[in-house]
């Protein structure tokens, strides 16, 4: 149970008291009615003895008694009602609540801190996390009891309203106070009239209430004097006469009303009264300020003020004997229901009296003299009249008992019989007050003995008390009368307990044997809470907590009533107390506790009693929340809620449901539904009582604020027919970090390429679509007159539908002037639809448990800083029956479609987004900081050029290598002009708009036949097979020193696209080498001709689509022609062209045609095709295969230019040198050359990069810088039409002798490293991809040149007859003339041996060439200038037929500069053979 104020042992004292009556006069009632008091009331502070009070026990033995207290009251004729009873203990627990602003009272238990009471109900709500807190401001010790004041006043007013009982005699009047004023006419006279008016309510069968205790009750004369108006003489004359009728023992003059009622009104002086009066008078309690329930109703009011209060005195006797406090009207009591329409009215009324009640002094004409004038009246009355007239009521009693033991027990059954007539105990309580003397007479020995123990039991002779309890308990149960039975256990066993000294234990089974007779047999439910109190209060004191907990809980069921009166208050407070002897255990029962305490308040709520049943519902969620009882939680929750809502407490009812709706409920939907519909009524009545109040906060629907994401600009528009708008970007499309960062890079590219190769300091790259992957560090750009979108995520996690109507953004702007030098002043704040438009949906609704977005749209019209706060719109909810599923709102929701149930209201949630964790220095790892989060709080700029771009017959499948034309068209949509366009891609090979010039440019596809995508022009058919020359620069076609081939200038007419202007422009596009599926960013670049601060540009962005089939795999290998003859120096090269089609026909190709070869070279052309076969026309059909040979030579240097050579195999030229085939082949090579840099980059740490420049001549003589071009037309049946497609592809010849690719190679180490830079990485010498593996102390070695790169510094060639005939018989010998020619193909001097000597040894050559000799010198040493040729004249010497190979010779060279380090065999790797024939 609850600690409480009282110690057991003075709360059984106090409950048990010796009852005086007082029957005053008219005129004395009038005397303390000057100090607004009855004369009860006016004793009662003073009525506990403050000294000890002796008395002798009937064996002559001193008894002490200590702290002894009586109770004085006015004699009212009536017993208490039933209803008047409920009432006053409603009452008295409905005023009695935790007091406001206390320190709360904590319990530790186990892992539980609890705040149980003395706090404001609000500070006890779940929903408040500060009660921990409280916990370090109490004392030092960690456990605290809670107190329930209400419980106490409560149990005092039941025990002090019970009515009085035939069974026992412990309220029954012992005496009886006559009070006269001095002031009466004869006053003895009065004295006497009210001595007849006592004996006539005492002896008259005319009234059955009060009882007393003795026929023979003491009276005590009391003369009241008013000091301030009263003659003091008479008074003492007339006290004189009393104590001559009286004797001194029986009489006494208090004088009061020291001070006139006029004076001192300053002086402070204390008021006893008070606390005494607010126990009685409930409308002086602060608690009905704020309570919207009491059971007290107008009509009755009056009839609940203490005793002595009541103005209207209609006989000559102030007492009203017929109304006692308790008395109800007839109305009244008829039902016990509350009507709620009469609270309003019913509260007026209280706070009322409340005013006037509360603002009443007592004891306004007493002075301290008076009072202890008033306390030493009591003591008197005890000292000599009370005490002694008990102490000898219990001598004549003792006296009376000892002189009948000798009675045989057969009279007193006889005696018995004759007045209960034989009947057993009655078992109605009812029956017992209405034949309350046919059991035992009043003068039977076994009452006498039970008044006896009751008089020793009030005097706190508790020994004797128990020994007659004890004896009475016997002759009761040998009688059956067990409700006599049933009152002397209890007495006993509270006797056996209040023993000093403890001589014997509390006999427990006393009180249950005593609460099941009252429950069971007697039905006295007043009677048996009586003993469950005092036992319960027993039984905390032995820490029997468990015990106490079973008792209190026994009383609690449904059905047990007593006269009517229902049991819920009752058993509200037991449970409540069984709840705190859970707690109280020295193992805590935590869970029992919050159990009890529920069911407490559920009890508490049936009574009426809302506070209390909100504060236990509050107290029980202290041990439910967070345990994951979510169904628990949820009932709490709600109970609050509607308690709080009750008592208009809307805040509190309002946080209460709004837990249950935003925790994951696992109730059904229907329940749901119920927790939505109270929420919203609840959150109707709080608006309703500040409309112009802030928008409150919504709980539903949850908003995940991180996944909000913000766009800025116009939505895209869609394709029409052959037009295809660019991708851009917009909410639709899913993040991509990897292409995020790529369109960055590409921006950067551009952007640097605009200033000259320097990204500015103050460059933000833009985004247009802000989420949780972009950087939102820095505040974002919207422009003026372009819609902001928000897209908010919600989630419904009810099972019901919720439909949001009027959903808008919230939000706040700075109007901000920009375009002025100092950024302007910010001008005062106005906002309107003047400068923020908003879009509003009208309904949005959200199915059961799904997650939805809603774009919401805001139109800035003005600079400045625009702040977007949150969302705000109306929560409804539709009925159930009239949602389908699937239905889709984006359509538009007609009104009827949905059916509101009446209950809508309007509130808002905040968009709050946290940013990104810290985690760059040491303080931010050590700590949680988080940085800021932008993307809700744009700058709105000036105004900026738009450009939308819309793609023309652009394809969606390309064949590899293949040209196709297609028309891009550039419009500006908006009200400034925009200029400075450009485009940068990653794949710049992939399209061109042109060359830089006209002349280059094809006016349209009808320029040639065929409607080709080249630039063509008809030939001849003496030109087949021989190159047809031109020259370009790639500075024409946008690959010029030092720029960046990836941005790309779009040629614009003027430069300048005006508002509302469109310009279509071609655009060439080339199949990539690789098929599959690529994905090709085109990044569009533009600026308004006017300078912003803000913003400097604007980008557009498109991502192509393109798949690619197979076509043509194209090898080319070139190597040094034998032949010298040509040209005189021998710069002659052989160019072997593999063309293979490896198209599998899905795309429906037939065949490809070769129709042009083309050459393009600062140094080399194509000069002729050596085996041109004769129908000139080159197909190839599926899996074919064809090989081309092609004669280069040397042309004469064109500086920067780039030298073009056509060789054409059908009756059109296409001119190479002009767009688009010279374009996609500057943008390949550019390309090539990148992607070699990057690769020689790689190597940088393996190999020194400063060769030596005897290294480099070396290595320059094996380089070639010839790149082919192959131009096809492949046939294409689709739809029963015949397309004709066009295509290239390119091969970038470098090496002589190394074969290479039209497409990168898949092998090698691109297998292992999965890197594209190493795709051609095997095509490397072998000593190549040594060096790559080089330890790092070898790279400050020279690099050693390969065989191969030597081999090529000196070119040789024999000349001689191929066959010779000679006749053995005439010579034996046979001489043949040889002309050995040297050619240097290097731009140094070389110093050249020529060594004859030199035999072939292997076997095998033995057996196939013979053996010859050399005649004259063997060895030759020579000195070849830059590009000089020489001839040698040789002469060999056969002695046999057959063949012979010519090469035995060995050449070495070296540079003429140089050491013979690099001194190589110039071995000629072809035979020279010759054929020896006798004649």
């Amino acid at each position: 149970m609850a600690q409480c104020v009282q110690s057991v042992q003075e709360f059984i004292q106090d409950s048990f008291v010796p009852l005086v009556a007082a029957l005053c006069s008219e005129e004395a009632e009038r005397l303390t009615r000057k100090n607004n008091l009855g004369f009860s009331e006016l004793v009662k502070p003073f009525c506990r003895l403050t000294s000890e009070v002796h008395m002798r026990d009937p064996n002559n033995q001193l008894h002490v008694i200590k702290n002894l207290k009586i109770a004085v009251n006015n004699i009212i004729t009536h017993s208490p009602q039933p209803g008047g009873i409920r009432k006053l203990l409603n009452d008295v627990v409905s005023v009695s609540q935790p007091a406001e602003g206390l320190v709360a009272n904590v319990i530790t238990a186990g892992d539980y801190d609890l705040n149980i009471s003395d706090r404001s109900v609000k500070a006890s709500v779940p929903w408040y996390n500060n009660w921990k807190d409280t916990l370090m401001e109490l004392n030092t010790s960690t456990f605290y009891s809670a107190t329930t004041p209400w419980f106490e006043s409560y149990r005092e007013s039941f025990l002090q309203s019970m009515p009085a009982s035939d069974h026992e005699f412990l309220n029954h009047y012992v005496a009886c106070m006559l009070v006269v004023s001095s002031g009466e006419p004869e006053p003895v006279e009065q004295f006497l009239k009210l001595s007849q008016e006592q004996h006539r309510i005492q002896h008259s069968s005319e009234y059955a209430y009060p009882k007393w205790f003795i026929p023979n009750t003491l009276k005590y004369y009391v003369l009241l004097h008013d000091v301030s108006a009263g003659e003091e003489q008479r008074a003492d004359s007339v006290y004189e006469e009393m104590k001559q009728r009286y004797g001194t023992q029986g009489c006494y003059l208090l004088k009061i009303n020291s001070r006139g009622s006029n004076r001192g009104a300053d002086e402070q002086i204390p008021d006893p009264w008070s606390q005494y009066l607010q126990k009685n008078n409930i409308q002086t309690q602060e608690s009905y300020d704020d309570g919207p329930y009491t059971v007290i109703s107008n009509k009755n009011a009056d009839h609940l003020i203490s005793d002595g209060l009541d103005n209207d005195i209609q006989d000559g006797l102030s007492n009203n004997f017929k109304a006692h406090p308790l008395q109800l009207d007839h109305l009244s009591d008829t039902s016990t229901s509350f009507d709620a329409t009469e609270y309003i009215k019913t509260t007026a009324s209280l706070h009322e009296s409340k005013k006037t009640s509360s603002g009443t002094p007592h004891g306004t004409c007493l002075t301290l003299t008076d009072h202890d004038r008033i306390r030493q009246f009591i003591q008197e009355f005890t000292f000599r009249g009370l005490l002694p007239h008990i102490e000898k009521t219990i001598r004549q009693l003792n006296d009376q008992l000892i002189s009948r033991k000798g009675l045989s027990r057969s009279l007193f059954s006889a005696t018995k019989k004759w007045f209960s007539g034989s009947k057993v105990p009655e078992k109605s309580i009812n029956e017992l007050k209405n034949t309350s003397g046919l059991l035992y007479p009043p003068e039977a020995p076994e009452l006498q003995i039970r008044k006896m123990a009751d008089l020793c039991f009030l005097v706190q002779h508790y020994e004797l008390a128990y020994s007659c309890y004890h004896t009475a308990k016997k002759d009761f149960l040998n009688d059956q009368a067990m409700l006599y039975a049933a009152g002397a256990l209890e007495m006993a066993a509270v006797s056996a307990f209040l023993q000093p000294g403890a001589p014997r234990p509390y006999p427990a089974h006393y009180m249950d044997t005593a609460i099941q007779t009252y429950r069971d047999i007697c039905k006295n439910m007043m009677l048996a809470e009586r003993c469950v109190l005092l036992s319960a209060e027993i039984l905390k004191s032995q820490s029997k907590y468990s015990d106490a907990a079973a008792l209190l809980i026994r009383l609690t069921s449904e059905q047990l009533t007593w006269m009517g009166m229902d049991s819920d208050l009752r058993s509200a407070l037991l449970l409540e107390q069984a709840a705190h002897c859970f707690i109280n255990m020295k193992s805590p029962m935590v869970r029992k506790f919050a159990f009890h305490m529920i069911l407490a308040g559920h009890r508490y709520s049936k009574a009426g009693q809302k506070k209390h049943a909100l504060r236990c519902y509050c107290q029980a969620m202290q041990v439910y929340k967070g345990k994951g009882w979510s169904l628990a939680e949820d009932h709490i929750n709600f109970t609050i809620g509607r308690q709080s809502f009750t008592l208009r407490q809307l805040d509190n009812a309002v946080s209460a449901f709004r837990h249950i709706l935003i925790n994951d409920s696992k109730q059904p939907a229907a329940q749901q539904g119920t927790f939505l519909r109270e929420y919203l009524y609840v959150y109707k009545n709080v608006t309703q009582l500040s409309p112009d109040g802030p928008l409150p906060q919504l709980p539903l629907p949850y908003i995940n604020n991180s996944a909000t994401r913000v766009f800025f600009g116009h939505d895209r528009r869609p394709a029409e027919g052959e037009k295809q708008a660019a991708t851009h970007i917009s909410l639709d499309q899913e993040y991509d970090c990897e292409s995020s960062h790529q369109w960055k890079e590409l921006e950067e590219q551009v952007v640097a390429v605009v200033n000259k190769g320097i990204i500015p300091s103050n460059f933000q790259p833009t985004q247009y679509c802000l989420n949780s992957y972009s950087d939102n560090s820095k505040f974002p750009l919207a422009v003026v007159e372009e819609p902001v979108t928000v897209e908010v995520a919600f989630r419904n996690p009810l099972k019901v539908p919720l439909l949001l109507t009027d959903l808008s953004l919230l939000w706040k702007f700075q109007p901000k002037d920009f375009s002025a030098k100092h950024n302007g002043e910010t001008k005062e704040l106005a906002c309107g639809n003047d400068m923020i438009g908003a879009e509003v949906i009208a309904e949005f609704l959200i199915n059961s448990e799904e997650t939805k977005m809603a774009r919401l749209k805001l139109f800035p019209h003005q600079t400045g800083e625009l702040h977007i706060l949150g969302v705000v719109y109306n929560l409804g909810t539709i009925q159930g029956t009239m949602m389908l599923d699937g239905i889709d709102p984006s359509i538009g929701l007609q009104a009827g479609k949905f059916v509101y149930n009446g209950m809508s209201v309007r509130g808002r949630q905040d968009l709050e987004i946290q940013g990104p964790r810290l985690n760059n220095t040491k303080e931010e790892k050590t700590s949680i900081k988080y940085g800021p989060d932008r993307r809700l709080d744009p700058i709105v700029t000036e105004e900026m050029p738009l450009l939308e771009v819309f793609f023309i017959n652009f394809p969606t499948g390309l064949l590899c290598g293949e040209i196709r034309k297609a028309y891009v068209e550039f419009v500006n949509v908006s009200k400034c002009p925009l200029t400075a366009l450009k485009v940068v891609s990653k794949h710049p090979e992939f399209f061109t708009f042109g060359g830089n010039t006209a002349v280059l440019t094809p006016l349209s596809p009808s320029a040639s036949e065929n409607c080709s995508a080249y630039k063509t022009v008809v030939t001849d058919s003496t030109s087949v097979c021989t190159a047809l020359m031109s020259s370009a620069s790639s500075v024409n076609f946008g690959v010029g020193t030092g720029s960046q081939p990836e941005v790309i200038h779009v040629p614009l007419p003027d430069s300048v696209l005006l508002p509302g202007a469109s310009v279509q422009l071609p655009m060439w596009l080339h199949g990539p080498d690789e098929e599959g599926v690529h994905e090709i960013n085109f990044l569009f670049y533009y600026e308004s001709i006017k300078k912003h601060s803000k913003m400097c540009h604007r980008v557009l962005r498109h991502t192509a689509v393109i798949c690619t089939s197979r076509s043509l795999n194209v090898r080319a290998t070139v190597c040094r022609s034998n032949a010298l003859e040509d040209e005189g120096k021998g710069d002659n090269m052989l160019v072997f062209v593999d063309v293979e089609n490896i198209n599998t026909s899905e795309a429906g190709v037939k065949e490809f045609h070769i129709v042009q070869v083309s050459s393009n070279s600062k140094h080399w052309k194509l000069q002729k095709a050596v085996n041109l076969s004769e129908d000139k026309d080159y197909k190839l059909a599926s899996r074919e295969r064809g090989k081309l040979c092609f004669k280069a030579v040397r042309c004469k240097n064109s500086g920067e230019n780039y030298t073009f050579a056509d060789i054409v195999f059908g009756n059109e030229q296409i001119i190479s040198s002009a767009s688009p085939c010279a374009d996609f082949f500057f943008r390949s090579l550019s390309s090539e050359l990148k992607r070699t840099h990057t690769q020689s980059n790689m190597f940088q740490g393996a190999v020194k990069q400063s060769f030596d420049e005897a290294v480099r001549l070396i290595q320059k003589c094996s380089k070639v810088d010839l790149n082919i071009v192959v131009l096809w037309k492949a046939y294409v049946v689709e739809d029963n039409k015949q397309l004709i497609l066009e295509g290239q592809h390119h091969i970038l010849l470098h090496t002589l002798g190394k074969e290479a690719f039209s497409f990168p190679q898949k092998q090698g180490f691109k297998k292992i490293l999965g890197n594209s830079d190493w795709e051609d990485l095997e095509q490397e010498s072998p000593e190549m991809v040594f060096l790559k593996f080089f330890r790092p102390e070898s790279s400050s070695l020279p690099t050693r040149p390969t065989p191969d790169q030597l081999s090529n510094l000196i070119k040789t060639s024999l000349h001689y007859p191929e066959s010779f005939n000679h006749s053995f018989h005439q010579k034996s010998l046979c001489l043949v003339p040889v002309t050995l020619l040297l050619s240097n193909c290097s731009e140094a001097d070389v110093d050249v041996i020529i060594d004859l000597r030199h035999k072939t040894t292997s076997p095998e050559a033995l057996e196939i060439h013979g053996s010859f000799t050399w005649l004259g010198q063997t060895q030759y040493k020579l000195q070849l200038k830059n590009q000089e040729v020489c001839s040698l004249q040789l002469k060999a010497c056969f002695v046999r037929t057959g063949v012979y190979n010519l090469g035995t010779h060995r050449v070495f060279a070296k540079l003429a500069d140089q050491v013979t380090l690099f001194e190589t065999s110039q071995q000629n790797s072809m035979p020279a053979l010759i054929i020896i024939n006798n004649i």
